[in-house]
């Protein structure tokens, strides 16, 4: 009954001021490694959820995540929808660039995985790439905005400059061949490549980086990579959300640099944008 009021509470509030809202987040929540000592999965995935919970976003993407952890947050976000694959195999195997909807929401009319590489619809490692890389994508129907929406997120090589240049290109390959009625899209993801490297300058020519049209300042750090030093600034910029040039106004940026005790939920920072469809 409380879903229902809140459904019902905002369909008001968009029929009074337009658009209905949309916020979209972006996390790369670092792989399970036993490694990492105090800033290991099991001590810090409590608080990731946690503070995903309090931002609220309705559609969000992950990087890095092993089927174990994917599994925890669907366990933990029982009102959203996951789809994704892991990048080994396109099942369960290896780190899954996985995407979250609200079901109350969100009908899904298709989803996929692609590879980053010359063979993207089979598991691969394309041109000068230390690991294989995948972009998973979600064509939604927002019911709340009688809309249709792709959703796209991805986890750029860390080490091929030229993979992450031709990933960048690929995407923008992808998403045209997709996304044929030209309906409004969400790319996000954690992209290893700073402003001023050639990835996310291509990206950033062919689609609207969020922070950079926010009509709000972008709140937050200017970077997005702590590596979990929490006394150091946060400068390294390499997780971004792009959108469509005509698709949406975006209201509000953000780098959520949340932390409990002095550590970070992830060695990377979230990255949410809040929208509204043009």
């Amino acid at each position: 009954m409380m879903r229902n009021l809140f459904l019902i509470l905002l369909l008001a509030a968009c029929h009074l001021h337009g658009q209905p809202p949309i916020a979209a987040l972006t996390y790369n929540i670092r792989y399970d490694n036993p490694g990492d000592g105090p800033d290991a999965w099991p001590e810090r995935r409590d608080y990731l959820a946690a503070q995903l919970r309090f931002y609220n976003p309705d559609v969000f993407g992950i990087q890095e995540g092993l089927h174990r952890q994917v599994e925890y947050l669907s366990e933990k976000f029982p009102d959203f929808q996951r789809v994704g694959g892991g990048r080994d195999d396109g099942k369960e195997a290896g780190e899954y660039s996985a995407l979250y909807f609200r079901k109350a929401r969100f009908g899904l009319l298709e989803s996929g995985t692609f590879w980053l590489s010359e063979t993207p619809d089979r598991p691969s490692k394309g041109w000068d790439a230390a690991l294989p890389r995948i972009c998973t994508y979600a064509h939604l129907y927002d019911s709340l905005a009688a809309k249709r929406l792709w959703v796209f997120n991805t986890h750029f090589d860390h080490m091929g400059e030229v993979a992450r240049l031709r990933s960048a290109e690929l995407i923008i390959k992808k998403i045209k061949e997709l996304n044929k009625d030209s309906e409004a899209f969400i790319l996000m993801g954690d992209f290893n490549s700073p402003p001023d490297q050639a990835p996310a300058q291509y990206l950033s020519r062919a689609l609207t980086d969020t922070r950079s049209v926010s009509e709000e300042p972008s709140f937050g750090p200017a970077g997005t990579f702590n590596a979990f030093k929490f006394n150091e600034p946060v400068t390294l910029l390499i997780d971004y959300i792009f959108i469509s040039g005509n698709g949406f106004k975006v209201k509000q940026h953000a780098v959520l640099s949340d932390s409990r005790n002095c550590h970070y939920p992830s060695d990377h920072l979230p990255v949410i944008a809040r929208m509204s469809y043009e």
